[in-house]
């Protein structure tokens, strides 16, 4: 048989088991379980951090943590890097970008809106377009 007196305010629940052994756990008597209203404040304001901060990583356009997929611009728009060849096709934009790796000059394949272009850094522009046209 189980028997239990709710408490409000200062008070607790204390349940007790009265069947015999306690099922599950060796028997006996539940502790007593706090009702307080700083345990539903605390809980709040745990939920209210966790909602803030979730806005926070997932929130607008602008502000938001998580990564979205990249857009391809023109070629002029990739900072540093100048494009030096526009290949056919990616298949033939990875054989240059490995001859360029080979000779020791740091090159990316992009997608522009353009279509794919080999970029590599303005300092190494005239040497990658030298090694490429031979």
């Amino acid at each position: 048989m189980l028997l239990a007196r709710c408490g409000f305010g200062a008070d607790s629940v204390r349940i007790r088991w009265t069947g015999g052994a306690y099922p599950g756990r060796g028997g006996g008597r539940i502790g007593p379980v706090s009702l307080d209203w700083q345990s539903y404040l605390i809980s709040l304001l745990v939920v209210g951090v966790l909602a803030l901060l979730l806005r926070w990583a997932y929130g607008g356009r602008s502000r938001s943590l998580v990564e979205r997929r990249a857009k391809s611009g023109h070629e002029d728009e990739y900072g540093l890097l100048v494009a030096i060849a526009s290949p056919g096709s990616f298949v033939e934009g990875e054989v240059s970008r490995q001859r360029l790796l080979a000779a020791g000059i740091k090159a990316q394949l992009v997608t522009t809106s353009d279509g794919p272009r080999l970029m590599v850094f303005e300092s190494d522009e005239v040497s990658a377009r030298r090694l490429l046209a031979s």
